[in-house]
């Protein structure tokens, strides 16, 4: 079947492409259903078709060149200024992935869009992954849905920097060119992430546990909002985090007579995660392997605990509302030539959870940067060149359609060979 090549230029072959025709004007048909005119839904599978040819560059211009029924005049609207919405394109999408690939995780993360000038919708000095540095570029935040072998992102948000707040007339110029609605304002990364799960689950698709690095994992609102939607995390963390074991319980201080009845708090000061990893000891540790990769299995030793966060917001929260912390899994990674853990996880799954079941899913993420690679290579993630925030939503919805529908067929052959 038509596969992927790897490296630039990247992308299917036009005899490829001409193979996959039929099933590629079903999938549009059904994914941009909600556009509510004929053309709009014509043009889509014209870019479909633009990402997915084979070419350096995936920017409309060259895309219309290369395309038979290319019309750059036409895409340039299509993507630019037709206002169909893009989330009942995203809903369709987000189904179809829940109910054909059955992903095992949802994976949070942001990517990096490199940019010139400072018009494009979003565009600011930040660390940008893509150049490996500070450096002029917008970010996207991504919902990807996972398996091991698999993965295709279900939802977008740009990050909009405070700058963009800013009420001089230069900033408000700027925009009004890049289209940027007022009501969109600077919203911390962890939020965005936050709105879209929630958006998932008003969408009608199942959460799954969600997976994200340190800059989502440490925050203490999104993992505590995740437990009250129960939604399951297996989020990364600093070993510097606070807690205490599990078996700390706040107790009540003695009464000394004056003043108002003392509230019950936690005993002492909480501990590291490394401090409880290392007071486990050794003799915890379970050698675990997670996944074939390149040079053989990938495999470490393990240790997972139960613990009680316990940083001063969440001892606060606790005082303020009479509860006991909450109690999570602490998972940690020691491997063998290290003489102490080098990696911490936090996560709400049940205290019955298998320790296998913790490491998967906590080792998963590699998924993203696999996904990202392939989106940017061979399908042109990064290669928007509009400066508009409805452009740019437009362009990663249909780039997110051309990965799903990719990674569909691709998974085809291994579900027939399964069921026979």
């Amino acid at each position: 079947m038509p596969t992927l090549q790897q490296g630039p230029p990247a992308g299917l072959s036009a005899e490829d492409l001409l193979e996959i025709r039929a099933e590629l004007i079903e999938f549009a048909e059904d994914i941009f259903e909600p556009m509510a005119r004929k053309d709009q839904r014509r043009w889509g599978e014209v870019y479909l078709r633009g990402l997915m040819l084979d070419g350096k560059r995936k920017s409309i211009e060259p895309m219309a060149a290369r395309l038979s029924d290319g019309d750059e005049q036409c895409l340039q609207q299509f993507v630019n200024q037709s206002p169909w919405e893009w989330d009942p394109v995203r809903a369709r999408l987000a189904r179809r992935v829940h109910a054909e690939l059955e992903p095992a995780a949802w994976i949070i993360d942001d990517t990096g869009f490199p940019k010139q000038g400072k018009f494009s919708v979003g565009v600011a000095r930040q660390y940008c992954g893509a150049l490996g540095k500070v450096g002029n570029c917008q970010i996207g935040v991504s919902i990807t849905a996972a398996a091991q072998d698999h993965s295709c992102p279900v939802n977008w948000r740009l990050f909009i920097p405070k700058e963009w707040d800013s009420e001089d007339e230069e900033n408000q110029q700027r925009r009004r060119k890049a289209h940027l609605p007022d009501d969109v304002r600077h919203t911390e990364k962890w939020r965005l992430a936050l709105e879209m799960i929630k958006q998932l689950k008003k969408w009608g698709v199942e959460p799954k546990p969600v997976l994200g690095d340190g800059a989502y994992g440490d925050v203490t609102a999104l993992r505590t909002a995740l437990s009250k939607l129960g939604i399951p995390y297996v989020l990364d963390a600093k070993g510097a985090t606070s807690a205490y074991p599990d078996s700390a319980r706040p107790e009540t201080p003695p009464y000394c007579g004056r003043g108002p009845m003392p509230s019950p708090r936690y005993p002492g000061k909480p501990r590291s995660l490394r401090e409880l990893a290392l007071g486990a000891g050794r003799k915890r540790l379970k050698t675990v392997t997670w996944r074939a990769g390149t040079r053989g299995a990938m495999r470490s030793r393990f240790g997972a605990i139960r613990i009680r966060p316990a940083n001063a917001e969440l001892r606060n929260l606790a005082r303020e509302n009479e509860s006991e912390l909450e109690s999570v899994w602490l998972l940690y990674e020691w491997p063998a030539e290290s003489a102490r853990p080098t990696d911490f996880w936090l996560s709400n799954l049940p205290p019955k959870t298998a320790l296998a079941e913790l490491v998967g899913l906590a080792k998963l993420r590699w998924r993203i940067e696999s996904d990202y690679r392939e989106m940017k290579d061979a399908l042109g993630l990064d290669h928007f060149e509009g400066r508009s925030w409805r452009g740019w939503h437009h362009h990663v919805t249909l780039v997110s359609a051309a990965q799903i529908f990719l990674t569909v067929r691709r998974r085809k052959p291994q579900r027939q060979r399964a069921a026979a």
